[in-house]
C-alpha cells in the first residue's frame, strides 16, 4: 500500500474512532497538526489514536515522547506504520 493510500485509510479510521461528525477524510490535511491546531484533538483523543494503532496495526509505543512525535499528523502516523511494515 502506498503512503497516500495508507493516509486515506487512516483518515477514515480516525473519523470513525473519534466519532468526528461533520468531518470527511477530505477535510483532514495529512500534514496538519492533530492537536491544538488542525483537528484540535485532546489527550483523550490521543489515547483513542494509540488504541487505533495497537488494534489495527499492532503498534505499541511506551515512550510518551515518541507517542507525541508519532501523533503529530496523519502523515507521521502513516510513516511509522510503513516503517514497521504493518500496513
Amino acid at each position: 500500500m502506498s503512503e497516500e493510500e495508507l493516509i486515506e485509510q487512516l483518515k477514515t479510521q480516525i473519523i470513525e474512532a473519534l466519532s468526528l461528525e461533520d468531518i470527511t477524510p477530505a477535510d483532514i490535511d495529512p500534514d496538519a497538526p492533530l492537536f491544538v491546531e488542525g483537528l484540535g484533538l485532546d489527550s483523550i483523543d490521543a489515547i483513542e489514536l494509540m488504541l487505533l494503532l495497537e488494534r489495527n496495526y499492532n503498534i505499541h509505543i511506551d515512550d510518551p515522547k515518541k507517542r507525541r512525535e508519532v501523533l503529530t499528523s496523519v502523515r507521521t502516523m502513516a510513516q511509522l506504520i510503513q516503517s514497521q511494515g504493518k500496513e
